[in-house]
This record gives C-alpha cells, sequence and structure tokens, in this order.
C-alpha cells in the first residue's frame, strides 16, 4: 500500500498532463480539426522526432543564453540586495532607478541591446539578464532584513561581528526568499533569451519560433511551443531540486 502511495505521489504532477494531452488528441481528431488549426499531439510528437538535430541545436543555443544570463543575474541581484540591505543610503539612491528599468518593456530594451551589442549572444545573454536581476535583488534585501531581531541582538551580545552576522543569520534566514526569486528569475531568463533570438539570428528556439509563425506551420510552431515549455520546465525542476535538497528549512519552496 506505502509503494503504490509512494507511486501516487510521484505521478500525480503528471497525471494532468497526460489527460490534458489525451483529451487534445481526443478533440483534434475527433472534431477533424486541420493541421493548420489545431493539430493532433501525436503530429507535433512526429514532427519533433523528424527535426531533432535543428531542435536540438536550438535548445543547446537558448539553453546557453538562459544560463549565462541567469548566472549574471543572479549574482549581481544578490550583490545589489545584500548592499541595499547593509547601506540603506544606497538603496534610497538606487533602488528607485533599479524599479525604474522594470517599466521598460523587453522589447523596447532588447532593440537598444541588439544595436549596441549586435545580435551576438553577448545581446542575449544581457537581456535575460536584465530580467532576472530584479526579482532576485528585490528578495534578497527584504529576506536579509527580515532575519530575526532577538536572534540579531543575541549574536550581537555574544560579540559577533557585522560580517557574521551576515553570513551565519541574515544570509541563512534570506534563503528561502532568494531561492523563490531565483525560481522566478530562470523562467524569466528563458524568455529573455527567447525573444532576444526574435531580433536576428540564425539559431535558438526563438528563431524557430519566429520561421514557423512567417511560415504559418502550425505544427512547427506548437512543436516549438513543447520545446520551450520542456525546457523551462527542466530549469525550473532542477533549481527548485536544489531548493529543497539544500534550504531544507524554507518549506513553502
Amino acid at each position: 500500500m506505502s509503494t503504490l502511495t509512494s507511486l501516487y505521489a510521484k505521478l500525480a504532477p503528471v497525471l494532468p498532463i497526460v489527460v490534458c494531452l489525451l483529451l487534445w488528441e481526443g478533440l483534434a481528431r475527433g472534431f477533424g480539426s486541420t493541421r493548420s488549426v489545431l493539430p493532433p499531439v501525436s503530429s507535433v510528437l512526429l514532427d519533433a522526432v523528424a527535426n531533432h538535430q535543428t531542435l536540438a541545436r536550438g535548445v543547446a543555443r537558448t539553453l546557453t543564453e538562459t544560463s549565462l544570463g541567469f548566472v549574471a543575474g543572479a549574482a549581481f541581484g544578490f550583490l545589489a540586495g545584500a548592499l541595499f540591505a547593509q547601506a540603506p543610503v544606497i538603496e534610497r539612491m538606487f533602488l528607485p532607478l533599479f524599479i525604474l528599468s522594470q517599466t521598460v518593456p523587453v522589447v523596447a530594451f532588447g532593440a537598444v541591446i541588439i544595436i549596441w551589442f549586435g545580435n551576438g549572444i553577448l545581446a542575449k545573454v544581457i537581456i535575460a539578464f536584465y530580467l532576472t536581476f530584479f526579482p532576485v535583488t528585490v528578495n534578497t534585501h527584504r529576506g536579509l532584513l527580515g532575519a530575526d531581531i532577538q536572534c540579531v541582538n543575541l549574536l550581537k551580545s555574544f560579540g559577533a561581528s557585522s560580517w557574521t552576522l551576515f553570513w551565519r543569520l541574515r544570509v541563512p534566514a534570506a534563503l528561502p526568499s532568494i531561492m523563490a526569486s531565483l525560481l522566478l528569475g530562470i523562467s524569466l531568463s528563458l524568455i529573455g533569451a527567447i525573444v532576444g533570438e526574435w531580433f536576428g539570428d540564425t539559431v535558438g528556439l526563438g528563431v524557430l519560433l519566429i520561421q514557423a509563425m512567417y511560415a504559418e506551420d502550425m505544427v512547427r510552431l506548437w512543436t516549438i511551443i513543447f520545446c520551450c515549455g520542456l525546457l523551462g520546465s527542466a530549469l525550473y525542476g532542477a533549481l527548485a531540486w536544489v531548493a529543497r535538497r539544500y534550504v531544507w528549512w524554507g518549506r513553502d519552496i
């Protein structure tokens, strides 16, 4: 009984997806939906198999851009959030600028970046960075300031330095909040990389998406959408596993 319960717990997140795909396949075939409107899932899977090499190159390129932009954005966001928490004067000076930067549509920002840096991988990494750093900055700042004041006073009474307070108390207390922002940031980073590829490139999921749209190839369009969803889910799942494994006191993650 316990084995069945454990198996059900593992399969529970997958069952709704499988049911939706089966319903999609049945409705597409039952109502005679054409491939130009809503292609059956089986057609999308066959297209993915037939073009697996092109898709693999696109996934590899987009994954590279996403990963680099995410790492850079997460590192910058953590440093900025820590600086704001330690120096309120700097927070009051620069946090409004951070907020203002996020009011700029990513398409407009991306156009400027492409003009400045060209259509290479660097431009896509910068756009992914742009969408990642802000939530990490805000959550790091709030998490560091959210440490229990009684614990802070206790450590101070034992002569703990500001450095010790930061690494031994404030950072562990903030990690659940930081990890939550990283889970959001990895999805935003993927969006940034894909949007960046729309401005012009030869490889990447965003490029394939634009090509399928202009060709009005609905089967290929859904193939790319599935690839984007699978890549985003894999990145999110990997980061969520890290959060559960190493930030075990953050039960809400």
